[in-house]
């Protein structure tokens, strides 16, 4: 479900005309629908119900302050990887017992500002980290409440960059090592132990390999119960699939039929970190068109969104669905974007970064389209914004979150000052 829907051949967000929109901030620009955030907030929290979980959403897909506020007022906590996103939550008046404090490289200052601000969790990654956790938490004279973050050891079958949890990745500790850690540590004045945090991948769109996960971390909590440790608390996690292609994504429903009747009454309190699921349809980039030109047999639209703006394309090969703004009179009234259309033209739509892979679609049928179209890059709510740069001394786009009637500039457009901001550096 999203917002996005053509009326008289314009695309709209909760009734806001994009090309209004464009008008009034300019491209590139980010375009978000509040309303979906709280639908796709809302149908998690259902389904997953039975369980009472602890939904904490996923900083890192989307970290807007305004994202942040909108989905606390719906009940979310937040998990967090970085000092930065601590800074962010906080911010907002985040009570700290609702976040999360993840990550496989937390630096000494982050652990410092995390028992400084006394967040609910950390999910330790290594053995190192929790023996620095200890001797930092004794120099705070805290006690903080700690899970391990575990290899399940599963393919999520999904890119090989954002799989994360087999034992060819960076993630987590394997399982005979965390059992060994957990014992060690178990009985510690300095830290309390408190659970497990498995996190295998992103978009998961089996949610049979959730359970696999899940099992591997419910025998390690039975063999440690059965040691006297206590182990209340379990983190599964996110990755929870968006709709990139059509209806590809199962629906939090069906997530939820295979995951809950393996955690309910096992006294456990559920941790889920669920990011794209709701961000990534909630969210439109909306770019102009440059140039069209063909050369040898490839025709190239060029537009002013680029790998500055949305990466992804790039950097996973990530497909996403592109669209004119204004359908116009090329389309009937009552066309939608799911059903074929003639008149197409294959091309590459590309921007102006100097970069061969600078691109946001390769051989992608579109309509004709000229320069000052405006067209719009779907499922855009996650990692868009969030892994822009400002590579070839582009400043970043703006954002605009649209809430029924009202619209809210919620990040201005960079200038070329921002660009140098941070290097008025006096000399020495």
């Amino acid at each position: 479900m999203n917002r996005f829907e053509y009326h008289d051949g314009q695309l709209r967000c909760e009734g806001q005309p994009l090309r209004d929109l464009a008008a009034r901030f300019g491209t590139p620009l980010y375009v978000y629908s509040a309303e979906t955030f709280r639908t796709h907030f809302a149908r998690l929290a259902h389904a997953f119900g039975a369980l009472q979980p602890r939904i904490c959403y996923s900083v890192k897909c989307c970290p807007n302050l305004d994202i942040l506020r909108l989905l606390a007022a719906c009940g979310s906590g937040f998990d967090i990887v970085s000092g930065g996103e601590l800074f962010r939550v906080l911010r907002i008046g985040t009570p700290p017992d609702r976040i999360v404090f993840a990550g496989v490289g937390k630096t000494e200052r982050e652990i410092d500002e995390a028992l400084a601000a006394r967040v609910g969790l950390l999910n330790v990654e290594s053995a190192g980290e929790l023996e620095l956790l200890a001797r930092a938490a004794q120099r705070h004279a805290v006690t903080p409440d700690v899970a391990l973050r575990i290899i399940p050891d599963v393919d999520a079958k999904t890119h090989a960059y954002t799989t994360t949890g087999t034992r060819h990745n960076k993630f987590g500790i394997p399982l005979d090592q965390a059992a060994d850690l957990y014992r060690r540590f178990g009985a510690s004045p300095l830290v309390r132990l408190r659970g497990l945090h498995l996190h295998i991948g992103s978009p998961v769109s089996d949610p049979e390999r959730y359970a696999l996960g899940i099992r591997r971390a419910l025998q390690l909590i039975d063999t440690l119960r059965a040691e006297g440790l206590t182990v209340d608390t379990l983190d599964i996690g996110g990755g929870y699939g968006a709709h990139y292609v059509g209806d590809d994504a199962p629906s939090a429903d069906a997530y939820a039929q295979v995951i809950v009747p393996l955690l309910a009454d096992r006294g456990l309190r559920v941790i889920l970190e669920p990011g794209r699921s709701i961000a990534a349809n909630a969210g439109v980039l909306v770019t102009r068109v440059l140039y069209v030109k063909t050369s040898g047999r490839r025709r190239f639209v060029v537009v002013d969104a680029s790998m500055n703006e949305l990466i992804r394309p790039a950097l996973y090969s990530a497909y996403h669905f592109i669209w004119p703004v204004d359908a116009g009179p090329r389309i009937p009234q009552d066309w939608s974007p799911n059903q074929p259309f003639d008149g197409l033209r294959r091309c590459d739509v590309v921007g102006p970064v100097c970069e061969s892979g600078d691109f946001l679609a390769k051989g992608r049928r579109l309509p004709p389209v000229q320069p000052g179209d405006l067209l719009a890059v779907h499922t855009a709510g996650a990692y868009g914004m969030a892994m822009a740069s400002q590579y070839n001394s582009r400043p970043r786009a703006a954002e605009v979150l649209v809430d029924g009637g009202a619209v809210r500039l919620m990040r201005r457009r960079e200038t070329y000052e921002d660009l140098i901001a941070a290097e008025h550096v006096p000399p020495e």
